[in-house]
């Protein structure tokens, strides 16, 4: 029932970044100083910001910001990860040795430390953030494909494409990452649940967007100073990141159970 729950909640988050210029037509940039910390209203059904924006409006474009980030962050990290983990786990030997290495020492860092670290580096911005979580990213998928491809090498069809002269590039392409695509949907959508918390957190700290462009990190952030006189501004927008997240974490369960052949049967 939960695992079901979240599905939905994923697809309100989905079409809420889609038809949300429709649900709350306001500008999220425009400023109404005149009505500011304006209180929840038919007309701005969640409430005005600091500068008179409507909330509701900032939270739908936030939204969307986030379904991009999440997106484009999960496929870029499972793609390079994917290709990575599967030649390791194909190859073995020395393939194996140093992108094993690489991995450990990336692991050897807090994730969000290290993406912090890049983004002070590159300087704050959206395709910064995105590169940044790019690169702690990808290492959990090619961990993951790694060990699935150890396995799949063994496989009698894919022994039997290798005697018949098949390429290493033809096996791995047509046989060993795709074998290992299931796993890897699976961690994508539990990945992504990561993702938003990330952006929204490195947002919440100034080094990912930056405003007046709507996250939900920094919706968060210039809301604390306004906890007792407008408190929507905090909650409405760390709501968001919870619900979503735990819909996101709901859905990979549900998802790994369809897709898990022991469960099918």
């Amino acid at each position: 029932m939960m695992r079901r729950v979240g599905i939905a909640i994923v697809g309100l988050m989905v079409i809420a970044a889609v038809v949300g210029p429709w649900i709350a037509p306001d500008d999220p940039f425009t400023q109404h100083l005149s009505q500011r910390l304006g209180g929840m209203s038919w007309r701005h059904p969640l409430g005005l910001d600091e500068l008179g924006r409507d909330e509701m409006a900032r939270l739908f474009a936030g939204a969307r910001l986030s379904l991009l980030v999440g997106v484009v962050v999960v496929g870029l990290s499972a793609s390079i990860g994917t290709i990575v983990g599967a030649v390791a786990g194909y190859f073995g030997g020395w393939p194996d040795e140093v992108i094993g290495r690489l991995m450990d020492v990336l692991l050897a860092f807090p994730g969000i430390l290290l993406a912090i670290a890049l983004v002070a580096m590159l300087g704050p911005s959206l395709s910064n953030v995105i590169w940044a979580l790019v690169v702690i990213g990808w290492v959990g998928y090619a961990r993951l494909v790694r060990g699935q491809a150890l396995r799949v090498r063994e496989l009698d069809y894919v022994q039997a494409a290798r005697a018949l002269g098949a390429s290493s590039a033809r096996i791995i392409l047509r046989h060993v990452i795709p074998a290992t695509l299931p796993a890897v949907i699976v961690q994508g959508t539990l990945g992504m649940a990561g993702v938003i918390i990330a952006e929204a957190s490195l947002s919440f700290l100034g080094l990912g967007v930056q405003p007046p462009a709507p996250s939900w990190g920094t919706m968060i952030d210039a809301g604390r100073s306004h906890l007792f006189d407008a408190p929507h501004l905090t909650i409405v927008p760390g709501l968001a990141i919870a619900l979503v997240v735990i819909g996101l974490n709901f859905a990979g369960d549900e998802l790994r159970d369809r897709i898990d052949p022991r469960k099918a049967s």
